[in-house]
């Protein structure tokens, strides 16, 4: 069984930057696709960015094209998603999911999620 452990979330003005991470552990990560969903209070989940177990594939929602980067790790048990320029309206609990299944993936069907962490916009 996998399981995905995020890190890196805070409290951060606009206009900086901060990296989220997550952390895979268990059997086979290497073959899973990973992304980072979000959710605002009061908004439905929406999905930030996915990239497949080899890199070769990328989403990125279009609210976050051109600020965000996804990436995975070496060792392709990590991912990573740096966040430049950042608004007020990208504060929300940032959750890692993944899946063997890039469409499910995606598709916002993702079998593995973590347990989020939080990002927040300060004044």
């Amino acid at each position: 069984q996998v399981h995905l452990v995020e890190s890196g979330g805070g409290s951060v003005r606009p206009g900086e930057s901060l990296s989220v991470s997550c952390s895979a552990s268990g059997y086979d990560y290497s073959s899973l696709s990973m992304g980072w969903f979000r959710q605002a209070p009061g908004k439905e989940r929406e999905h930030v960015a996915s990239v497949s177990a080899a890199g070769s594939l990328t989403y990125y929602a279009e609210s976050v094209k051109g600020r965000f980067t996804i990436s995975r790790g070496n060792a392709k048990n990590t991912m990573s998603l740096e966040m430049k320029s950042l608004k007020p309206e990208d504060s929300a609990m940032y959750y890692c999911a993944a899946d063997y299944s890039w469409l499910a993936l995606t598709g916002g069907r993702a079998g593995i999620w973590g347990q989020g962490t939080q990002v927040t916009g300060s004044l």
